[in-house]
């Protein structure tokens, strides 16, 4: 191990049957050093498909948030995980920061008869780190489409899935893959910013990716050039994402609170086409990201910092519907004492939850916010990396959401 890895990351390996949040409880997990292969940890999966969060050595923390490191500012481990009737998945490039909390999904796919049942993937190197992207310049707000069979929304809207192309827009060959809004987020914001940066900065260009997805979103701009895909997931066109890559905690503590809040400006109705570029390598008449850190730094809040690159007349607001969830958060923090129709909700979805993830008990489905219904909704929180309050707020009520609504489909 390189010797001057002197700080700690934590790594945690989530298994599950594919790609859905089925857990896979007793599989095996190795992390070994890519340099030489030494196996630095075996461990086996709990009752939620989670190995326990694990310390692995990692670079100083201030080679990420310091522009201009000349040395690569996270460590890259490969992660092997096997179970009865499965393939052997091979994960290389798997990411841990300095003092961040990194989250590593294991789909293990059916095993094929007599096939040859291992699967390899390498993940890119962050997009800070590996290739600069090529971007080109876009106008901020963009012509609507042609009103022949594409329907313009009055107001933006949340979707459930996101249909990114994992290629260059023309490229027939490339895979397309469904993936749920708030994962593809996080995937980008994984990809794109380190988890270490300061909070108020990470808020902003979590901000400036919601935007932009938005933006192709609403304006339908592949769809309404005959592509069958929202986004790319090029660098050269759009924003970096890389499928089944480490999401890190910080980031998506963030996603799971903005999720539906986008930039735009009075007198339009589509979220501003927020563009951004690294600021070091590669200059633009966006966002610039290292620069964002730096301000960050200097006690800059996120909404001062995209008033900084995208004009001071922009503003923040939230779209009002989020697709594919059963009921919308209605805006009142629920917690011991609560009662009604919401705590019901909650209580009904995390029953099925429960199902898939034992380790949540099951609770009366009464409608009062008890002791009972406090400790279920905590574990949720642990499970699922959200802040272990035992109250559901906006980012747990759509996560409870989200997930029931995951793991009800596998039915």
């Amino acid at each position: 191990m390189n010797p001057t890895y002197t700080d700690k990351g934590s790594l945690q390996i989530f298994v599950t049957a594919g790609e859905a949040p089925d857990p896979i409880p007793g599989a095996r997990v190795r992390v070994t050093d890519p340099a030489d292969g030494t196996v630095l940890e075996e461990l086996v999966t709990d009752s939620s498909g989670q190995t326990p969060f694990i310390e692995l050595p990692a670079p100083p923390m201030e080679w990420s948030v310091e522009e201009g490191a000349e040395r690569r500012p996270y460590a890259v481990y490969n992660v092997t995980a096997s179970a009865p009737g499965r393939e052997t998945l091979h994960i290389g490039g798997v990411e841990v920061l300095g003092a961040g909390r990194a989250v590593q999904r294991a789909p293990l796919a059916p095993a094929r008869s007599g096939g040859f049942n291992v699967h390899n993937i390498l993940l890119p190197p962050h997009a800070l780190w590996g290739e600069p992207s090529g971007r080109p310049r876009e106008e901020e707000v963009k012509p609507l489409p042609e009103p022949e069979g594409l329907v313009v929304l009055p107001e933006p809207v949340i979707p459930e899935f996101i249909v990114v192309h994992a290629g260059r827009p023309g490229d027939a060959s490339a895979q397309n893959y469904w993936v749920r809004f708030k994962d593809y987020v996080k995937n980008v914001a994984c990809s794109e910013i380190y988890a270490t940066w300061r909070t108020e900065a990470i808020k902003a260009n979590v901000l400036a990716i919601l935007s932009f997805t938005l933006n192709r979103v609403y304006t339908e701009w592949y769809r309404g050039k005959g592509y069958d895909f929202t986004i790319t997931g090029s660098t050269a066109f759009d924003q970096s994402y890389s499928h089944g890559r480490t999401i890190f905690e910080e980031i998506g503590v963030v996603v799971d609170d903005l999720f539906t809040t986008y930039v735009t400006k009075e007198g339009i109705a589509q979220p501003l086409f927020t563009q951004y570029c690294d600021g070091r390598r590669t200059q633009c008449q966006g966002l610039s990201q290292w620069g964002s850190q730096a301000l960050g730094e200097q006690g800059w809040d996120a909404v001062s910092i995209l008033k900084k690159y995208y004009g001071s007349d922009i503003y923040l607001k939230g779209a009002e519907k989020v697709e594919g969830v059963p009921m919308s958060y209605g805006g009142e923090v629920l917690s011991p004492g609560s009662e009604g129709e919401a705590v019901r909700t909650v209580q009904n979805q995390l029953n099925r939850i429960a199902d898939n993830f034992p380790a949540i008990s099951k609770i009366p489905a009464d409608g009062i916010y008890g002791p009972s219904t406090q400790a279920a909704v905590t574990e949720f929180q642990r499970i699922f990396h959200l802040p272990q309050t035992g109250s559901v707020d906006f980012a747990a009520w759509y996560e409870i959401s989200n997930v029931y609504v995951a793991v009800a489909e596998l039915a």
